[in-house]
């Protein structure tokens, strides 16, 4: 019979011993618990582990709390881990310590909320990548000055040879063909000039010039832009614009070096395809918002889950020569015009890069 008794005299010490662990952790006003040395069981929890943890599978044993919180190895050494906890979203400063109860030996666990200085630290990062790109884009900026500036005056000779060309071919009645090429040379020199003209203006910060434009305009021009490119590719631009597409509120410059930049990006994307998958398609509707939408769907590879998420920081590029800053650029035309640039994938393989506008309609 003197056995039976110490037995249960050692069982209600165990039990004085939990009852005053969970009085004691009920003092403490953030999240705190007690697992034992032995199996790492839950022994006991305050109101505020549980409020924390409770969610969390695995939350009433040391080994499956520490997995999935933060993937360690629930027998490591470490005293303290910040951790994640998935089920809140919230970040923790898990500290260890070690307490001698009614002669049992526990694991202390303490729990502090971390998740405002996470957000601090998130924010401060944030900024100071805004700042880096900020200085960046200045630089950009003042090379783009320079550059116009010392461009403007030859592409002015260009266009002043190509006319006087043209007037000497139309003189001697030279052949139709020569005449066609020096129209689309000019062309092309015009709208490089028009483009320099705006990047002037863009790095003195000037206001954009918007008004009503015909989207299938724009198309056509940034076609014709790049058809040289896409006939020594093999490629077809198909070009698949609704016929009651209403003019948009825009700067026509702009516009066209966002398509220009997503159609360049999209033949880009199918150089290393079989010509006889190669497919590029522009399409164009007024979507439910009311909003004019412009989609260039390539076939290329694609992109991945996490490309996807990236696309549009600045300085991320999938191109091993690329400075990442153009889609950047385009997201921020785009914003300006009160619009937004999107990307998702493209069924049956490839990708879908498209913006919206605002219609002209009611508009200065």
């Amino acid at each position: 019979m003197t056995p039976a008794r110490g037995t249960a005299s050692r069982t209600q010490a165990a039990r004085d011993g939990d009852g005053m662990v969970a009085s004691m952790l009920e003092a403490i006003p953030f999240p705190c618990a007690a697992f034992t040395r032995g199996d790492g069981g839950l022994v006991a929890a305050n109101r505020s582990y549980r409020d924390a943890f409770g969610g969390l599978e695995g939350h009433d044993h040391r080994a499956r709390l520490l997995a999935s919180l933060s993937g360690v190895d629930g027998d490591s050494t470490e005293s303290s881990h910040e951790v994640n906890a998935p089920h809140s979203n919230r970040w923790y400063a898990l500290h260890w310590g070690i307490a001698e109860v009614a002669g049992a030996t526990l694991d202390m666990l303490t729990a502090v909320d971390i998740s405002a200085r996470i957000e601090a630290l998130d924010s401060h990062k944030s900024q100071q990548e805004k700042l880096l790109f900020t200085s960046r884009l200045m630089s950009v900026g003042e090379m783009a000055a320079t550059l116009a500036h010392e461009l403007n005056q030859p592409l002015a000779a260009i266009v002043n040879y190509l006319n006087g060309s043209l007037r000497l071919v139309d003189q001697a009645g030279g052949p139709v063909q020569v005449e066609r090429a020096l129209v689309a040379a000019r062309t092309q020199a015009e709208h490089a000039a028009a483009v320099i003209s705006r990047v002037r203006e863009f790095v003195r910060a000037r206001e954009p010039r918007r008004d009503a434009h015909d989207v299938a305009q724009i198309t056509g021009t940034v076609v014709e832009l790049l058809r040289l490119e896409a006939e020594r590719l093999q490629l077809r631009i198909e070009l698949a614009l609704a016929a009651d597409l209403p003019p948009v509120h825009a700067d026509r410059v702009m516009v066209e070096q966002v398509l220009l930049n997503l159609v360049k990006n999209a033949i880009e994307a199918m150089r290393e395809v079989p010509a006889a998958q190669r497919g590029l398609r522009i399409e164009g509707r007024v979507n439910l918002d009311g909003e004019v939408e412009v989609r260039v769907c390539d076939r290329g590879e694609g992109l991945s889950e996490e490309q996807g998420r990236q696309l549009f920081s600045p300085f991320f590029t999938t191109k091993s020569d690329g400075l990442g800053i153009g889609l950047a650029i385009c997201r921020s035309i785009i914003e300006y015009h009160e619009g937004r640039l999107f990307f998702e994938p493209r069924e049956g393989g490839g990708s879908v890069f498209g913006f919206t506008l605002p219609p002209a309609d009611g508009r200065g």
